[in-house]
């Protein structure tokens, strides 16, 4: 896996959990509006397997279930629910698998964030299997890529 991760990211990797944070030009309430909806999911994905929001709230809050098309080689869908919460700092959400996707958003000086996502495993219906298939670490480019997103929609505006 290549460790090359835009200008400005850090990465972190332990036994459950892989993350990637950035400082970003915006404040927590605005980039957390931006990640709650699922229609910009595609846009953030850094692996660009999110396709489209199939179905559900158009902003997610705590407990929301939300469905998406998805493509890795083949198209499918998937349907993932919120399981963390706390306005403009945290959401996180899950698919039938277990595993999560979390999003914490810290407020800067400067009206800035620092935003970390993390893909953690802790929670999964089966870690083993994840590990052996090389999980967490083979998240590593794509949540790095996926804050790097988040970063240039706002570095945009």
């Amino acid at each position: 896996m290549a460790d090359d991760v835009a200008p400005g990211v850090t990465t972190a990797l332990d036994h459950d959990t892989v993350s990637a944070t950035v400082e970003v030009d915006a404040s927590p309430e605005e980039v957390f509006d931006y990640i709650r909806r699922p229609a910009n999911h595609a846009a953030i994905s850094g692996d660009n397997t999110v396709q489209d929001t199939v179905k559900g709230p158009e902003v997610l809050s705590a407990g929301d279930s939300f469905g998406m098309s998805m493509r890795l080689g083949v198209p499918y869908r998937i349907s993932s629910k919120v399981q963390e919460f706390e306005a403009d700092r945290r959401i996180a959400w899950a698919h039938l698998g277990g595993h999560r996707w979390r999003w914490e958003i810290e407020p800067l000086a400067g009206g800035r964030s620092r935003v970390t996502e993390t893909f953690d495993l802790s929670h999964a219906r089966f870690p083993p299997g994840l590990r052996i298939l090389g999980y967490p670490a083979k998240h590593k480019a794509n949540v790095a890529r996926s804050v790097a997103n988040v970063a240039a929609h706002f570095a945009r505006q």
